[in-house]
Formats: C-alpha cells, structure tokens, sequence
C-alpha cells in the first residue's frame, strides 16, 4: 500500500515541507545560487512538483507553468518518501535507475543538498500532518 493515500496529501506536505525549507536560514540558498528550475513528475499518487530557485524565496507550482526546467526528474511517491525519510539513498535511487531524469547528471547532482536540507525537517512535517 502506497504511503501516500491521494495526491492532495502529498501536495500539502511539499507546501509544508518547502514553506519550512524556506523559512530556515541558508536551507536552500546552494540551490538558489545555481538557479534551477526543476520539474518533479511524481507517480503513485500522480503529482506534478515545479521547484524554482531561480530567486528567493524557492517557489513551487502544481501544474506545468511552460517554463522549460533545468531538470526533469520522474519517481515514485514511494521513492520519493523513502529518500527524504533517509531509508533510502539518493544517488543509489538515481543511479539504479529509480529515478529517470531529463537534463544534465551535473545538474542532477546539484539538487543533493536541497534533499539533505529536507531530510531534516520531512520527519516533522509528517508528524505535524499526523502521518507518521
């Protein structure tokens, strides 16, 4: 059983876990200064997750905007889930294949601390919303 059960709770804990990301200090500023714009198709439930950090505050959109992003990525909810929980890593994700990208692998790369700043503060955004 997917830990998400609908697409509306995923969407709400990425807005709690980016407006968190946000309000602590130098969180995301290594992916502002690389101005990124990186599109998240999410499977299982079904989301899109626009993430720019092309200025501060980072912004996030649920629907296309037809901004060509930096990056494409497609994963599973699930996958997602487990990266940010840090059951699973990262890089062993994207490179066994977990994780299918459009755009360049330095690119790739960059988001790495963007998902350590969330690991932190993800176990807390899922107990605030009484899913863990």
């Amino acid at each position: 059983m997917p830990f998400y059960p609908d697409s509306q709770t995923l969407r709400t804990v990425m807005t709690t876990l980016f407006d968190r990301l946000n309000d602590r200090p130098g969180a995301a500023d290594d992916f502002v200064k690389n101005r990124m714009m990186v599109s998240l198709y999410i499977d299982n439930p079904k989301v899109f997750l626009g993430v720019d950090g092309r200025q501060k505050p980072v912004k996030i959109n649920f629907s296309p905007d037809g901004v060509k992003p930096d990056l494409a990525i497609r994963l599973d909810a699930d996958l997602l889930h487990g990266i940010l929980l840090g059951t699973v890593r990262l890089r062993d994700a994207y490179f066994g294949g977990q994780i299918k990208t459009k755009g360049s692998i330095f690119k790739a790369m960059k988001l790495a601390d963007l998902f350590r700043q969330a690991e932190k503060l993800y176990p807390d955004v899922l107990k605030d919303q009484g899913l863990l």
